[in-house]
């Protein structure tokens, strides 16, 4: 969320924002904000202005008592009785204005760094950097369910009679590589520096709406019937909803934090739920990391969570490339994001398995994450988040490019103490 007050002396900047994200139809609603927070200015303004001139004459009423003057003292106290008449309806009238601008300023999206490029969606994302050859073996691949159903890994039949489509269960050595795969990323953020957390895996409304838009909540989350509590989408929500309301002393910064948790969404829109995959589904675990800093460091610690999850995926010889956001295609909180893609040999293209956003102190601002600087005047932080890994996804990536003709799963090297010292994953004897 922007600051009003910037809003206010750069409303041209803010336009010329909204045209590059390709949001005409959010153009009025800058004069809009602009007309109700002056009218909420003027209100508060003649609000404390009647105050003080209430409080002053309630004063003077006293003294008029006690020199006699009776009838000045009643007309004072007429007034003093007109002017909280008044101010009855000016305290009507600010949390009104207050929550119609807000109410507004919710949904204008934040001005993204000068560096993103100008695209209307997702078709219009620019590479960045490749890293690692991608490879095509001389055999067919075939569709990830199907490698791991060879290997007795998956059951959707019993997941979609169980919990309907968008679920399912894994099996054997194909959990345990899940498993192994989020053991790993653990110990891969820890070994960076980074404070492992579980967090909790709902959140509250107001948690919600300081992380995130309200059409990406729509799309994205489960309400408990009854109760003011969310399922998260992902863990980074719950993990920057730690630091809501505090202040944070400014040399204690950075806090990096990598989490685990289970995801859960609802997956509403164009891309639906796969009823046979485990791409885009209703149930997910991941590793997740997030960065508190300094406004000055936030580019700085972009690049490196990015990294971080390119650095992750080589380390298990998967070909990945990252993938910049064009202006159409970023969240109204975000200031600038990667995709990290990963490639499928049997797709022959890459695909989405993480991604790393920097928002600025959009969120700090909604969720008043407050920075006491060494000077001792207050600001906001920065926040960042990055996918460090999301099995399911990743899981696709790890088949296809680490699968032999016989239909066996190579295990890198890095994997192996995850997975008993397997260096191979073989096909049961009665699918061969």
């Amino acid at each position: 969320m922007l600051d009003i007050k910037f809003l206010r002396e750069n409303p041209e900047i803010v336009k010329e924002n909204i045209k590059k994200k390709f949001q005409d139809a959010k153009l009025p609603m800058v004069d809009e904000v602009i007309a109700l927070d002056a009218e909420s200015r003027k209100i508060q303004a003649e609000a404390q202005e009647l105050r003080a001139e209430r409080n002053r004459i309630s004063k003077e009423i006293g003294m008029l008592m006690g020199q006699g003057k009776k009838e000045e003292a009643e007309e004072a106290k007429k007034k003093v009785g007109e002017f909280s008449a008044r101010l009855a309806e000016l305290e009507k009238l600010e949390p009104e204005y207050a929550e119609k601008v807000n109410k507004i300023m919710m949904v204008i999206p934040n001005i993204i760094d000068e560096s993103v490029p100008i695209g209307k969606d997702d078709s219009e994302n620019v590479e960045v950097t490749k890293y690692g050859e991608p490879f095509t073996p001389d055999f067919e691949i075939p569709y990830h369910t199907d490698i791991m159903e060879k290997l007795n890994g998956i059951d959707l039949d019993a997941a979609r009679r169980v919990a309907g489509n968008g679920f399912y269960y894994l099996m054997g050595d194909i959990a345990r590589l899940h498993s192994a795969v989020i053991s790993y990323a653990r110990d891969f953020m820890i070994d960076r520096g980074f404070t492992y957390c579980v967090p909790p895996f709902m959140i509250r409304s107001n948690v919600v709406t300081g992380v995130m838009s309200f059409a990406e909540m729509e799309a994205m989350m489960y309400k408990i019937e009854g109760e003011d509590l969310f399922l998260i989408g992902t863990s980074e929500h719950s993990m920057i909803g730690k630091y809501i309301d505090t202040i944070v002393n400014e040399e204690t910064l950075p806090h990096t934090l990598t989490s685990y948790s289970p995801c859960f969404r609802k997956e509403k829109g164009a891309h639906g739920i796969e009823e046979r995959g485990v791409y885009r589904i209703h149930q997910f675990e991941k590793q997740e990391m997030i960065v508190i800093c300094k406004p000055e460091d936030s580019m700085m610690w972009f690049e490196k969570l990015w990294q971080n999850t390119v650095d992750l995926f080589r380390s298990m010889d998967i070909p990945v490339r990252t993938l910049e956001c064009c202006s159409g295609d970023l969240a109204d909180l975000k200031v600038k994001s990667f995709d990290v893609e990963a490639w499928s040999p049997r797709q022959q293209k890459y695909f989405e398995v993480g991604s790393c956003s920097n928002l600025g102190d959009a969120q700090a601002r909604r969720l008043k994450i407050r920075v006491n600087g060494k000077d001792g005047k207050k600001y906001l932080a920065h926040t960042l988040n990055n996918t460090v890994v999301a099995p399911p996804r990743m899981l696709i990536a790890f088949l296809e490019n680490n699968l032999n003709e016989d239909g066996s799963i190579r295990i890198p090297e890095v994997l192996r103490p995850y997975m008993g010292g397997k260096s191979v994953i073989e096909v049961p004897e009665a699918n061969k």
